[in-house]
């Protein structure tokens, strides 16, 4: 596979660097989140309503450091990371995450001086996490990126994603300048300044093209071919090399900040991006898991960051291969059974959201079983998930994981309810639920046996 990463790690200054459309497919408009439509309820007096912004006041913003350096859809707030770590680990602890996504738990506990092991589906993991866990104690210059983002402007280079349908997405002159730019990337040295300009060229890559960059899923829109096409009549080579010069400095400040907060940690942050979360073997245990596994309507991240991977350097076969992988596109190898989930098949009247319903809870909970079995004696698992609805009926995902754990040598410990405050919803498509999710659940497991 193109730039395939073995796993990798970003230790402290004392431990440095390891490792150098299916038939099967449904649309977000068969999943409904609106949770007035409710026709499946069941109060629990073990719910306990909590808010974990004012828990844990110290973050400010989601996005602080690091955290936004790349767009990644239905990010773990850092809040959650944070109550979890502080609450079920101590200094020095390692944690995994099997569902990493953009990395949050990495970052957190690297923050706080834990050790974290990250495993995704995704392999833009792998680029992600050298700079939002960035461990040099050498602070990063802006006159040295600047002179490589001038080598940038001049680059006669060109690298061509091998994606058979390119064309499709960029108009001619745009893509010919992306391509001049990736070509000077691509042929540059591996170190923080081109990471921090790569970061860039995948914002501008989406901007700069007619994929629609304020909704996750890639698709083509009329808004913005029209944006698109009025752009080219202004000055839009001036446009993207602002773009990327703005965004190359404000990562790199977002570096130093870090390198900065985290200079006496003696942290250890291991990744591997491209994996199969269910099968992976692992060498070591945990203290706890942390994760946020993807919600019943979340299931193309591969397709989210589909024009990134191609710029990347994979073909159309190996992102297919991944995408075959997720969540819950592939056929479930066997069948989970729990009171609520049995209840909720019998209720559905179709063959495809029964399939849809065992495959997400089969691959699901064969991913946190393989994760949570290197849990230590009394380590404690976080789950933190929502209640979609599927055909009108809604999902809780907390409880059918509660259910099936409590089975399988698990104890309950806590389950917390926290109200979204913010949740970004995407006006340019039909919205059926406008409304979005209202409230998400942290599930926590202690390890028994």
């Amino acid at each position: 596979m193109a730039n395939a990463y073995p796993a990798q790690a970003f230790c402290s200054r004392k431990h440095r660097m390891k490792n150098e459309d299916s038939a099967g497919q449904l649309t977000a408009s068969t999943i409904d989140m609106t949770v007035d439509a409710v026709r499946v309820h069941e109060s629990d007096k073990r719910i306990q309503p909590i808010s974990f912004r004012e828990l844990v006041p110290e973050i400010k913003d989601t996005g602080y450091l690091t955290h936004s350096i790349f767009y990644y859809p239905a990010k773990f707030i850092p809040h959650v990371v944070r109550y979890a770590l502080k609450s079920f680990t101590k200094e020095g602890d390692w944690v995994v995450d099997p569902f990493a996504g953009s990395g949050t738990v990495g970052v957190e506990a690297y923050i706080c001086g834990r050790n974290a092991f990250l495993l995704d589906l995704n392999p833009l993991l792998n680029y992600m996490m050298p700079l939002k866990v960035y461990t040099d104690t050498e602070r990063l210059r802006e006159t040295h990126l600047s002179q490589m983002l001038e080598g940038l402007e001049k680059s006669t280079n060109p690298f061509t994603p091998a994606w058979s349908n390119i064309a499709y997405w960029y108009p001619p002159e745009m893509l010919e300048v992306l391509s001049r730019y990736w070509g000077f990337i691509k042929s540059s040295e591996d170190n923080p300044y081109t990471a921090i300009i790569q970061s860039s060229l995948l914002k501008a890559g989406k901007h700069f093209s007619y994929a629609e960059h304020r909704t996750p899923k890639l698709f083509r829109s009329k808004s913005k071919l029209k944006y698109v096409e009025e752009l080219l009549q202004t000055d839009w080579r001036g446009k993207l090399s602002e773009m990327i010069r703005g965004h190359s400095l404000e990562t790199l400040r977002r570096l130093n900040d870090f390198a900065t907060l985290t200079s006496q940690h003696n942290s250890c942050i291991e990744f591997e991006g491209g994996v199969d979360s269910s099968y992976y073997s692992f060498q070591r245990e945990f203290d706890a898991l942390i994760t946020s596994p993807p919600y019943l309507q979340a299931q193309e991240y591969m397709r989210t960051v589909k024009m990134e991977l191609f710029w990347l350097g994979y073909n159309d076969e190996e992102i297919r291969k991944l995408s075959r992988l997720e969540i819950p596109y592939r056929k479930a190898d066997r069948i989970i059974e729990t009171p609520t989930l049995d209840k909720i098949r019998v209720a559905l009247t179709r063959d495809d959201l029964v399939k849809l319903l065992d495959s997400y809870f089969c691959h699901t909970i064969n991913a946190l079983e393989n994760g949570m079995s290197q849990l230590k004696e009394a380590g404690t698992a976080c789950i933190f998930i929502g209640n979609p609805l599927i055909d009108g009926i809604k999902v809780e995902i907390w409880r059918i994981l509660m259910e099936y754990f409590m089975d399988n040598g698990y104890g309950f410990e806590n389950l917390y309810e926290d109200r979204i405050k913010h949740r970004q919803l995407f006006g340019t498509r039909k919205n059926k639920n406008p409304d979005g999710m209202k409230s998400e659940f942290l599930l926590i497991l202690r390890k028994e046996r």
